[in-house]
Protein backbone atom coordinates (compact mmCIF):
# COMPACT_ATOMS: atom_id res chain seq x y z
CA UNK A 1 0.00 0.00 0.00
CA UNK A 2 0.88 3.46 -1.05
CA UNK A 3 0.89 5.91 2.34
CA UNK A 4 1.11 9.51 2.25
CA UNK A 5 4.69 10.11 3.00
CA UNK A 6 5.52 7.72 -0.18
CA UNK A 7 3.03 9.53 -2.42
CA UNK A 8 5.04 12.44 -1.91
CA UNK A 9 8.34 11.14 -2.22
CA UNK A 10 9.75 11.32 -6.09
CA UNK A 11 8.95 8.27 -7.87
CA UNK A 12 12.63 8.04 -8.96
CA UNK A 13 15.93 9.64 -7.58
CA UNK A 14 19.29 9.82 -9.52
CA UNK A 15 22.01 11.24 -7.75
CA UNK A 16 25.75 11.48 -9.38
CA UNK A 17 25.14 8.83 -12.03
CA UNK A 18 28.04 8.21 -14.27
CA UNK A 19 28.18 5.77 -17.30
CA UNK A 20 29.97 4.77 -20.17
CA UNK A 21 28.97 3.05 -23.08
CA UNK A 22 31.59 1.10 -25.24
CA UNK A 23 34.28 3.09 -23.22
CA UNK A 24 32.36 6.38 -23.76
CA UNK A 25 31.68 8.37 -21.29
CA UNK A 26 27.20 9.17 -21.94
CA UNK A 27 26.77 10.63 -18.28
CA UNK A 28 28.91 12.83 -16.13
CA UNK A 29 27.74 12.90 -12.90
CA UNK A 30 24.05 13.41 -13.56
CA UNK A 31 20.94 13.74 -10.29
CA UNK A 32 17.74 14.04 -10.47
CA UNK A 33 14.32 13.44 -9.06
CA UNK A 34 11.15 12.84 -10.86
CA UNK A 35 8.06 13.50 -8.94
CA UNK A 36 5.03 11.04 -8.59
CA UNK A 37 1.86 11.22 -10.66
CA UNK A 38 3.04 13.38 -13.29
CA UNK A 39 4.48 13.41 -17.26
CA UNK A 40 8.17 14.09 -17.31
CA UNK A 41 9.61 14.74 -20.44
CA UNK A 42 12.92 13.78 -20.76
CA UNK A 43 14.13 15.85 -24.07
CA UNK A 44 16.98 16.55 -26.50
CA UNK A 45 18.93 15.89 -29.28
CA UNK A 46 20.34 12.48 -30.91
CA UNK A 47 22.96 11.25 -28.33
CA UNK A 48 22.49 13.30 -25.77
CA UNK A 49 22.00 10.21 -22.90
CA UNK A 50 18.59 10.36 -23.02
CA UNK A 51 18.11 6.44 -24.05
CA UNK A 52 21.42 5.74 -21.45
CA UNK A 53 19.60 7.25 -18.80
CA UNK A 54 16.32 5.66 -19.22
CA UNK A 55 17.99 2.30 -18.80
CA UNK A 56 19.66 3.10 -15.97
CA UNK A 57 16.50 3.83 -14.35
CA UNK A 58 14.95 0.38 -15.47
CA UNK A 59 17.77 -1.20 -14.22
CA UNK A 60 18.89 -2.98 -17.50
CA UNK A 61 22.16 -0.08 -17.64
CA UNK A 62 25.64 -0.91 -16.38
CA UNK A 63 26.64 2.30 -14.37
CA UNK A 64 29.92 3.18 -12.86
CA UNK A 65 29.16 5.18 -10.36
CA UNK A 66 25.74 6.98 -8.56
CA UNK A 67 22.64 5.64 -7.22
CA UNK A 68 19.44 4.98 -8.53
CA UNK A 69 16.15 4.46 -6.38
CA UNK A 70 13.03 3.20 -8.18
CA UNK A 71 10.19 3.36 -6.19
CA UNK A 72 12.21 3.87 -2.21
CA UNK A 73 13.61 -0.11 -4.58
CA UNK A 74 17.26 -0.17 -6.02
CA UNK A 75 16.50 0.53 -9.70
CA UNK A 76 16.37 -3.06 -11.24
CA UNK A 77 15.31 -4.92 -7.79
CA UNK A 78 12.92 -7.47 -7.97
CA UNK A 79 10.40 -5.90 -6.74
CA UNK A 80 10.46 -3.30 -9.26
CA UNK A 81 9.36 -6.55 -12.10
CA UNK A 82 5.60 -5.45 -12.35
CA UNK A 83 5.91 -1.84 -10.80
CA UNK A 84 7.71 -0.57 -13.79
CA UNK A 85 7.47 -1.24 -17.14
CA UNK A 86 9.78 0.15 -20.11
CA UNK A 87 8.90 0.31 -23.53
CA UNK A 88 12.22 0.69 -25.95
CA UNK A 89 12.42 2.30 -29.41
CA UNK A 90 12.47 -0.64 -31.12
CA UNK A 91 9.38 -2.41 -30.91
CA UNK A 92 9.52 -5.67 -28.32
CA UNK A 93 7.05 -8.18 -30.07
CA UNK A 94 6.63 -11.47 -31.39
CA UNK A 95 6.27 -10.94 -35.03
CA UNK A 96 4.77 -14.94 -35.87
CA UNK A 97 2.13 -14.01 -33.18
CA UNK A 98 -1.07 -11.45 -33.71
CA UNK A 99 -1.02 -8.30 -31.52
CA UNK A 100 -3.80 -10.34 -29.06
CA UNK A 101 -1.59 -13.00 -29.07
CA UNK A 102 1.27 -10.62 -28.35
CA UNK A 103 -0.80 -9.27 -25.46
CA UNK A 104 -2.32 -12.18 -24.04
CA UNK A 105 1.28 -13.87 -23.94
CA UNK A 106 2.67 -11.20 -22.11
CA UNK A 107 -0.57 -11.06 -19.39
CA UNK A 108 0.49 -14.16 -18.71
CA UNK A 109 4.08 -13.95 -18.19
CA UNK A 110 2.89 -10.71 -15.23
CA UNK A 111 0.36 -12.72 -14.13
CA UNK A 112 -2.05 -10.00 -15.18
CA UNK A 113 -5.78 -10.15 -15.32
CA UNK A 114 -7.22 -11.59 -18.59
CA UNK A 115 -9.33 -8.57 -18.63
CA UNK A 116 -6.72 -6.23 -18.79
CA UNK A 117 -5.83 -7.52 -22.96
CA UNK A 118 -9.03 -5.96 -23.59
CA UNK A 119 -8.45 -3.20 -21.71
CA UNK A 120 -4.64 -2.23 -23.07
CA UNK A 121 -6.06 -3.07 -26.92
CA UNK A 122 -8.79 -0.48 -26.38
CA UNK A 123 -6.21 2.58 -24.77
CA UNK A 124 -3.85 1.95 -27.48
CA UNK A 125 -6.28 2.04 -30.27
CA UNK A 126 -5.42 -1.68 -31.58
CA UNK A 127 -8.81 -2.99 -32.00
CA UNK A 128 -8.74 -2.73 -35.86
CA UNK A 129 -5.20 -5.18 -35.94
CA UNK A 130 -5.87 -7.35 -32.97
CA UNK A 131 -5.91 -10.46 -35.32
CA UNK A 132 -3.21 -8.93 -37.29
CA UNK A 133 0.27 -11.25 -37.19
CA UNK A 134 2.80 -8.34 -35.62
CA UNK A 135 5.39 -8.69 -38.69
CA UNK A 136 2.58 -7.10 -40.83
CA UNK A 137 2.27 -4.23 -38.53
CA UNK A 138 3.85 -0.47 -39.53
CA UNK A 139 6.38 0.39 -37.29
CA UNK A 140 3.81 2.81 -35.35
CA UNK A 141 1.36 0.16 -35.14
CA UNK A 142 3.98 -2.49 -33.24
CA UNK A 143 5.45 0.33 -30.98
CA UNK A 144 2.02 0.92 -29.64
CA UNK A 145 1.66 -2.91 -29.32
CA UNK A 146 4.99 -2.54 -27.10
CA UNK A 147 2.92 0.08 -25.21
CA UNK A 148 -0.28 -2.37 -24.49
CA UNK A 149 2.05 -4.96 -23.29
CA UNK A 150 3.73 -2.18 -20.43
CA UNK A 151 0.46 -1.52 -19.73
CA UNK A 152 -0.53 -4.70 -18.17
CA UNK A 153 -0.99 -4.85 -14.70
CA UNK A 154 -1.37 -1.07 -14.22
CA UNK A 155 2.45 -0.19 -14.22
CA UNK A 156 3.50 2.70 -10.98
CA UNK A 157 6.74 3.87 -13.18
CA UNK A 158 6.20 4.03 -17.40
CA UNK A 159 9.69 4.64 -18.62
CA UNK A 160 8.66 5.36 -22.64
CA UNK A 161 11.77 5.76 -25.00
CA UNK A 162 10.13 7.87 -27.97
CA UNK A 163 7.09 6.41 -27.75
CA UNK A 164 5.18 8.67 -30.66
CA UNK A 165 8.32 7.60 -33.60
CA UNK A 166 6.28 6.37 -36.64
CA UNK A 167 2.65 7.59 -35.58
CA UNK A 168 0.29 10.22 -37.28
CA UNK A 169 -0.68 13.30 -35.97
CA UNK A 170 -4.32 12.04 -34.83
CA UNK A 171 -2.54 9.11 -33.00
CA UNK A 172 -0.02 11.28 -31.29
CA UNK A 173 -2.55 12.98 -30.01
CA UNK A 174 -4.55 10.21 -28.61
CA UNK A 175 -1.55 8.63 -27.52
CA UNK A 176 -0.58 11.86 -25.29
CA UNK A 177 -4.48 11.84 -24.08
CA UNK A 178 -3.97 8.30 -22.76
CA UNK A 179 -0.65 8.97 -21.10
CA UNK A 180 -2.78 12.51 -19.19
CA UNK A 181 -5.36 9.83 -17.81
CA UNK A 182 -2.51 7.07 -16.85
CA UNK A 183 -1.25 10.36 -14.88
CA UNK A 184 -4.30 11.77 -13.42
CA UNK A 185 -4.55 7.85 -12.29
CA UNK A 186 -1.21 8.08 -10.47
CA UNK A 187 1.17 6.66 -12.41
CA UNK A 188 4.63 8.65 -13.39
CA UNK A 189 5.48 8.98 -17.06
CA UNK A 190 9.09 9.34 -18.10
CA UNK A 191 8.60 10.08 -21.82
CA UNK A 192 11.90 11.02 -24.26
CA UNK A 193 11.40 12.93 -27.35
CA UNK A 194 13.92 14.61 -29.67
CA UNK A 195 10.57 16.50 -30.97
CA UNK A 196 10.93 19.80 -29.19
CA UNK A 197 7.10 20.30 -29.93
CA UNK A 198 5.74 17.50 -27.16
CA UNK A 199 7.43 19.49 -24.48
CA UNK A 200 4.52 21.25 -24.31
CA UNK A 201 1.87 17.84 -23.30
CA UNK A 202 4.57 17.01 -20.13
CA UNK A 203 3.90 18.63 -16.54
CA UNK A 204 7.72 18.48 -16.28
CA UNK A 205 11.24 19.21 -18.53
CA UNK A 206 14.32 17.43 -18.32
CA UNK A 207 16.09 19.09 -21.28
CA UNK A 208 19.57 16.90 -21.89
CA UNK A 209 22.75 17.95 -23.99
CA UNK A 210 26.15 15.54 -24.09
CA UNK A 211 24.84 13.28 -21.00
CA UNK A 212 24.23 16.64 -18.64
CA UNK A 213 20.84 18.08 -17.55
CA UNK A 214 20.70 21.76 -19.17
CA UNK A 215 17.05 22.34 -17.03
CA UNK A 216 14.95 20.80 -14.71
CA UNK A 217 11.42 22.66 -14.78
CA UNK A 218 8.27 23.47 -16.15
CA UNK A 219 7.48 24.72 -19.59
CA UNK A 220 6.79 28.10 -18.46
CA UNK A 221 9.63 27.84 -15.82
CA UNK A 222 12.14 27.03 -18.38
CA UNK A 223 10.45 29.54 -20.94
CA UNK A 224 10.03 32.44 -18.34
CA UNK A 225 14.11 31.57 -17.48
CA UNK A 226 15.16 32.30 -21.25
CA UNK A 227 12.55 34.60 -22.11
CA UNK A 228 11.79 32.19 -25.01
CA UNK A 229 7.99 31.64 -26.49
CA UNK A 230 8.69 27.66 -27.06
CA UNK A 231 11.33 24.86 -26.07
CA UNK A 232 13.34 24.39 -29.09
CA UNK A 233 14.00 28.57 -28.78
CA UNK A 234 14.58 27.92 -24.65
CA UNK A 235 17.03 24.78 -25.87
CA UNK A 236 19.42 26.88 -27.78
CA UNK A 237 19.12 29.85 -25.81
CA UNK A 238 20.68 27.42 -22.51
CA UNK A 239 23.10 25.99 -25.14
CA UNK A 240 23.75 29.42 -25.93
CA UNK A 241 24.41 30.65 -21.82
CA UNK A 242 26.60 27.15 -21.47
CA UNK A 243 29.17 27.01 -24.39
CA UNK A 244 31.74 29.89 -23.46
CA UNK A 245 32.59 28.52 -20.25
CA UNK A 246 31.86 24.89 -20.79
CA UNK A 247 31.26 23.48 -17.19
CA UNK A 248 30.69 19.60 -17.11
CA UNK A 249 27.99 19.73 -14.52
CA UNK A 250 25.21 21.94 -13.02
CA UNK A 251 24.80 24.55 -16.04
CA UNK A 252 21.26 25.83 -15.85
CA UNK A 253 19.38 23.37 -13.57
CA UNK A 254 16.25 24.92 -12.88
CA UNK A 255 14.29 25.09 -9.10
CA UNK A 256 10.49 25.15 -8.76
CA UNK A 257 10.87 28.71 -8.78
CA UNK A 258 12.27 28.88 -12.49
CA UNK A 259 15.64 31.22 -11.44
CA UNK A 260 19.19 29.94 -12.31
CA UNK A 261 20.92 27.41 -10.23
CA UNK A 262 24.15 28.71 -8.89
CA UNK A 263 27.11 26.92 -11.02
Amino acid sequence: MVTHADAAAPAVVVHDLHVRRMRTPVLHGLSVAVPRGRIVGLLGPSGSGKTTLMRSIVGVQVVDSGTIEVLGHPAGSRELRTRVAYVTQQASVYDDLTVRQNIRYFARILGAPASDVDEAIERTELGPYEQRLAGSLSGGQRGRVSLAAALLGRPEVLVLDEPTVGLDPVLRVQLWQLFHELAAAGATLLVSSHVMDEAKRCDRLLLMRDGELLADDTVDGVLAFTGTDDVEAAFLELIARGEPDLQPHGRHVLPESGTEAAP
